[in-house]
């Protein structure tokens, strides 16, 4: 039985000249045919001349010509123009004559190079067609002449709007690659910042503290497993990330979710930073990526908290409605940030973009006395 799909599929994987010969071929054998002759274009109007030896040359230029089309467009125009020219003068008005449209529109269409030069020689060249049509004694009459000359010129038109529409798809494609590669390349950072920004600041914080209980060994040994822990699970979140990245991947990725969020708060503590938290209510079934991106949020703001207040009252509160899940995280300003590492000011501005990409609200505003407060409306409802 045959494979329709596989004939297909072996049918666009082939080269465009075997693709473009069977038209050839079909054109050139209904040339011969006794009903299609004397049913060509008829330029000059002259008594058509039965088939002889020459006017296998001519539909064999006219014909051939079209095989190679796409291939080698200006060598289509040339053989294709021709064996026109031939089949008008010496009067055969075969069935491949029709065949002169479709060069010129291929030409407009393929032709890559010298096009306007390529134009301007077309058109020199049909004017000695039409006068020697005239000296054989043509009745056309220059009406018609100039009629046909517009045809042709429609025809190339034809092709070149074709090639300006592939152009403009082509270019259209190119940038939604571009826009999504970046798309790709800014959630990839935002993810990296997330998770690792969050895990070594707080190995940073603990480290540091560390310094300062050598005379405590029991503990300094705490400090020291704390930091160890924190270690091994920014491991573990950076293997799920790069779990998440790859294609391959065909289990499913673990995405933290608000459920993990006195996990979160429980680390932050034991990297010496004092939190409340509180909740009010549950995450709606239907809340999708809201719960990530609440997640995030309070993620980002205690990592802040470690970096530029650390050891300095944070409170974090979470509200969890039908439709939306509030988030609010407060810092003091009385805390340190002796031995934090800096900031870049991108995970504020992650969060604004996550939030925003769900329709939510963000704000990330410093309050007298050196308090710092987010807050973030996430609507809930939207897959992740």
């Amino acid at each position: 039985m045959i494979d329709f799909r596989r004939v297909a599929d072996l049918w666009r994987r082939s080269d465009v000249t075997v693709r473009d010969l069977p038209l050839a071929l079909l054109l050139a054998v209904s040339s011969f045919l006794p009903a299609m002759h004397n049913h060509g274009t008829q330029l000059g109007d002259l008594p058509t001349r039965p088939f002889d030896a020459p006017a296998v040359l001519v539909v064999a230029l006219e014909c051939l010509s079209l095989a190679v089309r796409r291939r080698w467009p200006a060598v289509c125009l040339t053989l294709g123009s021709l064996g026109f020219a031939l089949d008008q003068l010496l009067a055969y008005h075969t069935a491949a004559s029709t065949a002169l449209p479709i060069v010129l529109m291929s030409t407009g269409a393929h032709l890559e190079r010298h096009r306007r030069v390529t134009a301007v020689l077309l058109s020199v060249a049909y004017v000695p067609l039409a006068v020697a049509l005239d000296r054989t004694g043509s009745a056309e009459g220059l009406e018609g002449y100039v009629t046909f000359y517009l045809v042709l010129v429609l025809a190339w038109g034809i092709g070149a709007w074709l090639r300006s529409t592939r152009a403009a798809e082509a270019e259209g494609r190119r940038r939604v690659a571009e826009a999504t590669r970046a798309a790709e390349r800014t959630r990839i950072a935002r993810e990296l910042h997330d998770v690792v920004t969050h895990h070594v600041t707080a190995m940073v914080v603990q480290a540091e503290a560390a310094r300062y209980l050598t005379a405590a060994p029991d503990r300094l040994d705490a400090a020291l497993s704390a930091v160890t822990d924190t270690g091994r699970r920014a491991i573990s979140d950076l293997r799920h990330l790069l779990d998440l990245l790859n294609p391959d991947h065909d289990t499913d990725v673990r995405m933290p979710s608000v459920g993990e969020l006195r996990t979160l708060v429980e680390q932050t503590r034991q990297a010496g930073q004092p939190v409340d938290f509180a909740e009010e209510g549950s995450p709606a079934e239907s809340s999708g990526s809201a719960e990530f991106v609440a997640y995030r949020v309070v993620q980002e703001s205690l990592t802040n908290a470690l970096k530029y207040a650390h050891g300095s009252h944070t409170e974090v509160r979470v509200r969890y409605g039908e439709k939306e899940i509030l988030v609010e995280v407060s810092t003091d300003g009385s805390g340190s940030r002796a031995g934090s590492p800096g900031g870049s000011g991108r995970g504020l501005a992650g969060l604004r973009e996550r939030v925003d990409a769900l329709g939510g609200e963000f704000s990330a505003d410093r309050r007298a006395g050196g308090a710092f407060v987010v807050r973030a409306r996430i609507p809930a409802g939207r897959p992740a």
